[in-house]
């Protein structure tokens, strides 16, 4: 794909899963943070299907997703901002973006991709998440992070990062280390998949690719009040206890 960021030739863009694109635009709660610059050539892509953005070069090298489910906006605009601020800057290492990761279910509003919760199919051949998998696996990443946003009593229903403590312990240290720098809540399993099978973090961890999946509150197909600015925050968190960013504000 050519980038459409013509000012930004450190930006690399490919097309990970052709069958999930759509109008992000579309959506009610997105649509008034997407008018121009960044958000707008993000939106551009996401009508052929889930694209990530490459930036940085060498190691660490990491990958970062939102939008796993479509009506959890707050991750999903966070991840489009920060791309615009590490376009900006000079990452130590190598960031793959995906900010938007089933724009077909973005741009209806709604959790499940054409009948599929991406959740819980992360291992599943042909599924947008599983192209993710797949993706992180032949760069060869040292992490990946989900980001996603929860409901007030919902499951978590808390902002928090899930980890597991088997097969990669790393993911303890990186949900550690966002939890003690928020107000984040550290939620910890004993082994992968050991709840439910096929979430992203989950087919990660087991592949031997440290993982978390982090949450922020925001009812379903909203963006409550500094919601997707917490989002941001985790991120930011993930890239600096990996080395790419440094000076990440703390925020208790």
């Amino acid at each position: 794909m050519t980038p459409m960021f013509v000012s930004e030739d450190s930006i690399e863009v490919s097309l990970i899963h052709d069958g999930s694109g759509g109008d992000i635009t579309r959506n009610p709660a997105l649509k008034p943070y997407i008018r121009d610059g960044y958000p707008l050539a993000i939106a551009e892509y996401c009508r052929k299907g889930t694209v990530m953005f490459s930036l940085g070069s060498g190691r660490p090298s990491v990958m970062v997703v939102a939008g796993v489910h479509g009506n959890e906006i707050p991750p999903q605009l966070a991840a489009m901002y920060l791309i615009e601020s590490l376009a900006a800057s000079d990452p130590s290492g190598t960031v793959h973006l995906i900010p938007i990761a089933a724009p077909w279910a973005t741009m209806r509003n709604i959790r499940w991709c054409r009948g599929r919760d991406l959740n819980r199919s992360a291992g599943t051949p042909g599924s947008v998440t599983n192209a993710i998998f797949r993706r992180a696996i032949g760069l060869g990443v040292d992490a990946v992070a989900d980001f996603h946003s929860t409901a007030p009593g919902s499951r978590p229903g808390v902002e928090g990062v899930f980890c597991s403590e088997e097969p990669e312990p790393e993911s303890v240290e990186i949900a550690r280390y966002i939890t003690s720098r928020t107000s984040s809540r550290f939620l910890c399993y004993g082994r992968a998949s050991s709840s439910y099978i096929g979430a992203l973090e989950d087919e990660c961890n087991l592949a031997g690719i440290p993982s978390v999946t982090c949450e922020v509150v925001s009812e379903n197909g909203t963006v409550r009040k500094g919601s997707h600015e917490r989002s941001l925050l985790q991120m930011r968190l993930f890239l600096e206890y990996m080395g790419i960013l440094v000076e990440v504000p703390e925020c208790l």
